[in-house]
């Protein structure tokens, strides 16, 4: 079963510096289009995609378990709630089953795991930094607010803490600053990696053009581009509420759905070539 990208390619915004690939203006009739691509993507290899989401999902699990046994407890909220920020990376290897459905190239395990394997002598590895040092500031910052807003509060548990949050007044003050200082910072990361991580693994590109380009996506289409953040922020956080295990199901559809709409964002190298060349 393969997938594709149906319908006219959209409108292009103004012509980017030379050099740079061209970008298109999206719309929310593209997002429901790559959804039902990205579900039949998941549906063509369901064992393949469902493999990254538990992965995703494990991770998660371990690393709320490790928190709490190392006595952080404080770290388990912007943990949680920073977990979409690091989703794309996650989803490098999707983005590949999704080019193979697409091209109609068969593929097995071997395949789909060294092209991820490769990825690390290639860009990926700076942008797999870039959202990882991003995620770090996610952290600090959530630590800095919390010991300068709750410095007088005590918690020695996971349930105090929560009370201390949600029922005191410091907790709301602390709640509204992290809560603008990550939707920044989420901001800042989306708009940085939304088309490049599927750019990197299918164009040889460096890793700053690829940002550069997923800026300018954003920057031509925001309404469009924030609706689909809005859509993968609450989708993750929800697939949190069962103990990380709708991840399962919600990353690899959300991750084939994003190389979709990257296809349809960008404009295809082949398009790009023959412009030039006329």
């Amino acid at each position: 079963m393969t997938s594709e990208t149906t319908g006219t390619p959209p409108t292009k915004p103004t012509p980017p510096p030379q050099g740079m690939p061209e970008t298109n203006i999206v719309t929310v009739d593209d997002i429901t289009a790559s959804l039902k691509a990205g579900f039949s993507d998941f549906l063509a290899r369901p064992v393949m995609s469902g493999f990254f989401g538990l992965f995703y999902a494990v991770f998660g699990i371990l690393f709320v378990w490790c928190l709490v046994s190392l006595g952080n407890i404080w770290m388990i909220i912007p943990a949680i709630v920073g977990f979409p920020l690091v989703a794309p990376f996650a989803a490098a290897g999707l983005y590949e089953m999704s080019r193979r459905l697409q091209t109609g190239e068969s593929f097995g395990w071997s395949e789909i795991l060294s092209v991820m394997g490769q990825q690390r002598k290639r860009e990926m590895g700076w942008m797999a930094f870039t959202t990882l040092f991003i995620f770090w500031v996610w952290v600090y910052q959530v630590r800095l607010w919390l010991a300068i807003i709750l410095q007088d509060a005590s918690f020695s548990d996971f349930d105090g803490f929560m009370h201390t949050v949600f029922f005191t007044q410091e907790g709301w003050i602390f709640l509204i600053v992290g809560t603008c200082a990550g939707a920044f910072l989420s901001a800042v990361l989306f708009s940085v990696t939304v088309v490049a991580m599927p750019m990197l693994l299918e164009r040889d590109v460096d890793f700053v053009t690829a940002m550069l380009t997923s800026i300018r996506v954003v920057r031509d289409n925001p309404v469009v581009m924030l609706t689909w953040a809005a859509i993968i922020s609450a989708t993750i956080l929800l697939s949190l509420v069962p103990a990380f295990l709708g991840l399962i199901f919600t990353l690899p559809i959300l991750g084939h759905t994003t190389w979709h709409l990257y296809q349809r964002a960008v404009q295809p190298m082949e398009d790009e070539s023959a412009s030039s060349s006329g």
